[in-house]
């Protein structure tokens, strides 16, 4: 069984051995055709033939030997240490050919099997030369891999015969969330924020931070006016003033079965993912103090709150390659786990499916406990799909029948949804392609207004 898995690897481009290539074959069938018909018209018998042939063979295994040798090739790949999920990258495959032949090479990288790339990849490499392969790469989905082995067949030449072999050139890939949003932010917030229809403004109230002193626009609270500048520069001047900096914000991230639901592009832990990570940046940016959990049945993940961007990365490595499990949502073990855990107040911003956790009644004791030192706000993705069947069209009883089911669902769901809001719990939802700029919106607005 050994010698039979072995061998059918090196046939899988795989190990190491030698093929005859698409050409021997060619050459041996129009030889081996002329000698057949070249023994019809003569005296020269099956035993001959068969000899004839055996002796072609042979001569064309001195193909082998123009080949290069295969320590005469080294392989070295150039692929980056972290992908963003569904991002194409490209990789480089350098190969130095130290021998006086020419060789052609044909490749397949050893990556994991959910990485998208075009193989196999062809070259020439000339002699005592050098070439570089290069492809575009796609991971979809998240995680820590390892790209292990070089599957390699080359020949010479004349291209009768292929060596083959297999380099080990270990190397570990992260595939961590998109994070274009999250550079989109960073690069420019007001951009970002405008793009949603959402515009950072300074906090009305004389609260916070003194910012600075300029000129007078209309719409500026009155109260503000410094009369001793104005009377000094002749002109009306106000006073600007900014949230506080050094505030504490919590995210929680589900990871529960309900977060697994596929939408358009990936499911919702990865725009949670994706959501969670911009609103750190902007939390990070803001001067304030960001912590995170993740958790299902148990706690999964959690970072300590800390401020300055170098917060961020350490958020992206803990919470890159958590998955979604198949066991429900343990909101009470995750409030439990704050509540020991969090000194100060802070924000608490819970990225989950909100159809689910209104029918938590147990978590709902947990949180007024946990309301009367931090403030709370939910935000989840709609159900594009419920939405969808409340607006078609009941041209039949069976889409009457789920029409009416799916406007049943949602005034539900916004009749509980009302019944948490008067006890001071925010919930919001938004387009999954929206969901980041919304908690964005939500996290300034809360600063700006002072509620924390």
């Amino acid at each position: 069984m050994k010698s039979l898995k072995s061998l059918w690897d090196r046939l899988l481009f795989r190990d190491r051995g030698i093929l005859p290539a698409g050409r021997l074959l060619v050459l041996f069938l129009i030889f081996s055709f002329g000698v057949t018909v070249l023994a019809a018209f003569s005296t020269m018998s099956w035993p001959w033939l068969f000899v004839v042939n055996g002796l072609f063979l042979l001569i064309s295994l001195l193909d082998v030997w123009l080949a290069p040798k295969r320590k005469d090739l080294l392989f070295n790949r150039e692929v980056p240490d972290e992908l963003e999920r569904g991002m194409t990258y490209a990789v480089q495959i350098d190969v130095a050919n130290a021998s006086a032949q020419v060789c052609h090479v044909r490749l397949i990288d050893g990556l994991p099997q959910s990485f998208r790339a075009p193989f196999p990849l062809k070259g020439t490499v000339k002699a005592r030369g050098t070439s570089v392969l290069s492809y575009q790469v796609k991971a979809p989905v998240r995680g820590n891999y390892a790209a292990d082995k070089l599957f390699i067949r080359y020949k010479s030449i004349l291209g009768l015969w292929e060596k083959q072999m297999a380099v080990n050139i270990k190397q570990n890939v992260k595939v961590i969330p998109d994070l274009t949003e999250t550079k989109q932010y960073l690069e420019s917030p007001q951009r970002f924020l405008l793009y949603e229809g959402m515009k950072i403004r300074k906090q009305r109230a004389e609260t916070g931070e003194f910012a600075q002193i300029r000129n007078y626009v209309v719409g500026d609270d009155p109260r503000k006016i410094n009369w001793r500048q104005t009377a000094k520069w002749q002109e009306i001047m106000t006073n600007e003033y900014e949230p506080e900096h050094g505030k504490y914000v919590t995210i929680l991230i589900d990871c529960g079965r309900m977060m697994g639901a596929e939408l358009q592009k990936g499911n919702r832990l990865e725009k949670a993912l994706e959501a969670a990570l911009t609103t750190a940046a902007a939390v990070l940016k803001n001067g304030d103090y960001v912590a995170v959990l993740a958790f299902s049945k148990d706690i999964t993940r959690f970072v300590p709150p800390a401020k300055g961007m170098n917060q961020l990365q350490k958020i992206l490595q803990a919470i890159y390659n958590v998955n979604v499990e198949a066991s429900e949502a343990n909101y009470s073990a995750a409030i439990n786990y704050l509540s020991a855990t969090l000194k100060k107040r802070s924000l608490i911003l819970l990225f989950s499916d909100i159809q689910t956790f209104l029918h938590e009644e147990t978590a709902l004791l947990y949180l007024k406990r946990l309301r009367r030192q931090h403030l709370f706000m939910m935000i989840g993705i709609e159900d594009e799909t419920l939405l969808a069947a409340a607006r078609q069209q009941p041209d039949s009883v069976k889409t009457a029948t789920v029409k009416s089911i799916a406007q049943q669902q949602i005034h539900i769901k916004k009749r509980e949804k009302t019944n948490w809001e008067k006890q001071g719990f925010s919930m919001v939802e938004a387009k999954e392609e929206h969901l980041a700029s919304v908690a964005v919106s939500q996290y300034i607005r809360i600063m700006n207004e002072g509620l924390l």
